[in-house]
């Protein structure tokens, strides 16, 4: 029992840093309609601007707040160039437009700062913790509370705040909230503004425990699984369904992985979330948080 919720906790830890992920989608989601296909390239991004400044000799925060300030740059960039220009046009122009901004930003990080492996010590000891006599990763621990507090702190911008409250009416019509003087230029690129602010953040965990490389595009993208659980505009979703994917991956793991004796055991938690997803989505489509959609015909 006592394995069984050591194997528990981590998967919980680790679902609250696939909740910081999913964050930055859930944010383009609810300005644009979009799945912002480019947010794993975003990460990337970030992640590895960051590392190749630190090995160049640069202070661990003068770095953060360059990288940060490039975060934004390329915010304002995305809006002027890719997303003012189809303002009102369909959804799936919008998705198509983020999957060759996630090539560009992929392909641009790589012929900056070179395509191999970096690492990011963020000085955190991966050291075990007892906690009720529980042995706990104490760099695991570090970093969901760091992804946690993060996650709170835009939950209760987005929802007690004036932007937070213009980015709903941009979200629920386009239309209707430039009617009444939303300015939807302006709400965009602060909504990839923070977008961008979570990939870094997130890169920079995520490039501290498995290394910055291309693989972690495909991390970001576990966050797909997260959005269909919790509902793709439920900032609250997201953080359940983070908690879900990230417990149900490591309980498969060990005891599905375990239990079935042949080679599909192994690696079982790189596919278990997306079948998970796939299954709930014949019961649940629209997420456990997501709001139910009747079309009269």
């Amino acid at each position: 029992m006592q394995f069984f919720f050591e194997v528990l906790i981590g998967g919980l830890l680790a679902g609250v840093m696939y909740s910081l992920v999913a964050l930055g989608f859930v944010l383009i989601y609810k300005a644009s309609g979009v799945f912002n296909f480019a947010q794993g390239a975003m990460v990337f991004f970030a992640a590895l601007t960051f590392a190749s400044l630190i090995e160049k000799g640069i202070n661990f925060w003068l770095a953060f707040v360059v990288v940060l300030a490039i975060m934004v740059v390329l915010a304002i960039a995305i809006e002027r160039i890719v997303l003012r220009p189809l303002v009102n046009q369909p959804q799936i122009t919008l998705f198509m437009a983020t999957i060759g901004l996630a090539y560009l930003v992929e392909g641009l990080a790589q012929g900056v700062w070179g395509a191999h492996v970096h690492a990011i010590d963020l000085g955190i000891q991966d050291v075990p913790f007892k906690l009720g006599g529980i042995n706990v990763s104490q760099f695991d621990l570090v970093m969901s509370g760091i992804a946690g507090l993060l996650v709170i702190a835009l939950a209760l911008f987005f929802n007690y705040t004036r932007t937070g409250r213009a980015l709903r009416a941009v979200a629920d019509d386009h239309q209707a909230a430039l009617s009444i003087g939303i300015p939807l230029e302006r709400i965009w690129v602060i909504v990839w503004a923070v977008a961008g602010f979570v990939a870094l953040v997130a890169g920079l965990l995520w490039g501290a425990r498995t290394g910055v490389q291309f693989a972690l595009t495909f991390t970001a993208l576990k966050a797909l699984p997260v959005l269909i659980l919790g509902g793709f505009e439920s900032i609250p979703g997201a953080i359940v369904g983070g908690l879900i994917i990230g417990a149900s991956e490591k309980l498969a793991e060990i005891y599905i992985g375990s239990s079935i004796g042949l080679n599909i055991g192994t690696g079982i938690e790189n596919w278990f979330p997306y079948a998970l997803a796939m299954l709930f989505l014949l019961v649940r489509p629209e997420g456990l948080f997501g709001e139910r959609r009747i079309e009269r015909v």
